[in-house]
């Protein structure tokens, strides 16, 4: 019998930021999905309520001010690179202030809107799991 603990899933906040018709991607430098076009977003800190942190990491990462809408979509991210299970709420956002300036170079390669019939050829799990959510009739 041992006494590690099991792995347990981390939890993350992911936001779908929608302007124009069009979707706000981040370029990730880092796993999971390196190289792959995600939703802006990160982890939520302990004691932290989820829309909380949720507006914090977009600003954190890209100087924007957010008001968390409906809940969009769960995201399932799940060994895709980095050994680990991610699970993440995602958030619907059509209210948003300022225009995104990556300021978290280390973790971001780029940023851009793209319409949802013309997404990049390399997109997250959670960016598609977002898009057919924003796709489907409510």
């Amino acid at each position: 019998m041992s006494d590690e603990a099991p792995p347990r899933p981390g939890v993350g906040v992911g936001a779908a930021i929608v302007r124009d018709g069009k979707l706000l991607l981040v370029l990730r430098l880092r796993e999971p999905e390196a190289g792959c076009w995600g939703l802006p977003g990160g982890k939520i800190d302990w004691g932290e309520g989820v829309r909380v942190a949720c507006a914090r990491e977009i600003a954190e990462e890209l100087g924007l001010t957010i008001t968390p809408g409906a809940l969009l979509c769960m995201a399932d991210t799940i060994d895709a690179g980095d050994g680990m299970h991610w699970t993440a709420p995602v958030y619907l956002v059509e209210d948003c202030v300022g225009d995104p300036v990556v300021l978290e170079p280390d973790k971001m390669g780029g940023c851009g809107w793209f319409a949802l019939d013309a997404l990049p050829e390399r997109v997250t799990r959670a960016t598609l799991a977002a898009v057919g959510a924003l796709r489907s009739p409510t």
